[in-house]
């Protein structure tokens, strides 16, 4: 019965992606398939562990090594996502998988390792600022409306007056939605991920992820990129013309991918994480969505303080505000190369 904790390769891929599909706290993300995606399009380093008892996988956690000389050089499960961390059998397991993770970023050299998960984990420390804003779905969206009150079921119907096409698709969609996609990452000041990167994804789920669209008068004003797993639909992103807000196209297009999600029978949609009341947190929960509690748990080298990498750090406020007015034409081409090296 002895525990072997050690990286795996491309032929245990489907042993883990096994495991995973027995994990009821499994996301999307921890499917095998992401480590082609981070290794093979964007090329970094990627190291799967996975824990062995009797030839069988009972614990695992993908990791990715993030290394620039803007930004330091960690680990992290998972960049650029919402989730990852550690799946295990049990907990003795799962720190049997963390001190192999530890002994990896040590022989590394790298400064920590970051793991975006639902749980505490002993001996790390943890930020807890972050919640997901999750909706227990009914089956249909007549009982959806219902619940929605008077108010917000009138804000869905404003921008019904402009005569919107509203559409679902796929890759033929993604240059219409990153059109709108990176001009919002521009305005928030928040370098853009590559067109490239959409593309990659929907070509590696096919059948688990969705553009949704709205276009007035021919112009692409809403847009956002949904992926299913299992009972739940996610969605990572999404962004509006801020010119048409004030048409409440934002409730439509939300309403739009509710509707998508109820008509593929999920049981849950997750709006994605937010800070605990802020903006985003309050416009989420109008919708009746909970906040679930995030721990984004960290090893830390030499008993470093924790990384302060996001837009709420003071010290980036000023990039912040210059990256607000620069082109678009410029952020779009050079926001790329800046957050590839982002968690």
């Amino acid at each position: 019965m002895t525990l072997e904790v050690h990286a795996i390769g491309n032929a245990e891929s489907t042993a883990w992606n096994r495991y995973v599909n027995s994990r009821p706290d499994a996301s999307h993300y921890h499917l095998y398939a992401w480590r082609g995606f981070f290794g093979e399009f964007f090329s970094k380093q990627t190291f799967y562990l996975a824990a062995y008892r009797n030839k069988r996988i009972v614990g695992i956690v993908p990791l990715v090594r993030q290394k620039s000389l803007l930004f330091g050089d960690f680990l992290v499960s998972l960049p650029f996502l919402n989730y990852g961390g550690i799946l295990a059998d049990s907990d003795a397991v799962g720190l049997a998988i963390m001190r192999k993770a530890i002994e990896l970023a040590e022989s590394l050299g790298v400064s920590h390792i970051e793991l975006r998960e639902f749980r505490e984990r002993t001996g790390l420390r943890s930020r807890t600022e972050k919640v997901s804003m999750q909706l227990k779905l009914p089956a249909t969206t007549e009982e959806l409306g219902k619940s929605l009150g008077s108010k917000m079921r009138s804000q869905i119907r404003r921008p019904l007056r402009e005569n919107p096409k509203i559409s679902v698709g796929s890759i033929e969609f993604v240059d219409r939605f990153y059109r709108i996609f990176s001009r919002n990452m521009r305005d928030l000041g928040t370098p853009v991920y590559p067109k490239s990167m959409f593309v990659e994804i929907m070509r590696r789920f096919p059948d688990e992820s969705n553009i949704v669209l709205i276009e007035i008068a021919g112009r692409p004003v809403a847009a956002a990129f949904l992926l299913h797993f299992r009972d739940t639909t996610e969605v990572p992103w999404a962004s509006t013309v801020r010119e048409f807000n004030a048409l409440s196209v934002n409730m439509l297009l939300y309403w739009e991918l509710l509707s998508v999600a109820i008509g593929r029978g999920t049981k849950v949609f997750d709006f994605g994480r937010s800070t605990l009341h802020s903006g985003t947190y309050r416009f989420k929960k109008q919708w009746g969505a909970q906040p679930v509690q995030l721990f984004w748990n960290y090893w830390l080298r030499d008993g470093q303080g924790l990384p302060e990498l996001n837009p709420d750090n003071k010290k980036f406020a000023l990039a912040i505000s210059a990256w607000k007015k620069l082109p678009l034409s410029i952020s779009r081409a050079i926001g790329p190369y800046l957050v590839r090296n982002l968690p």
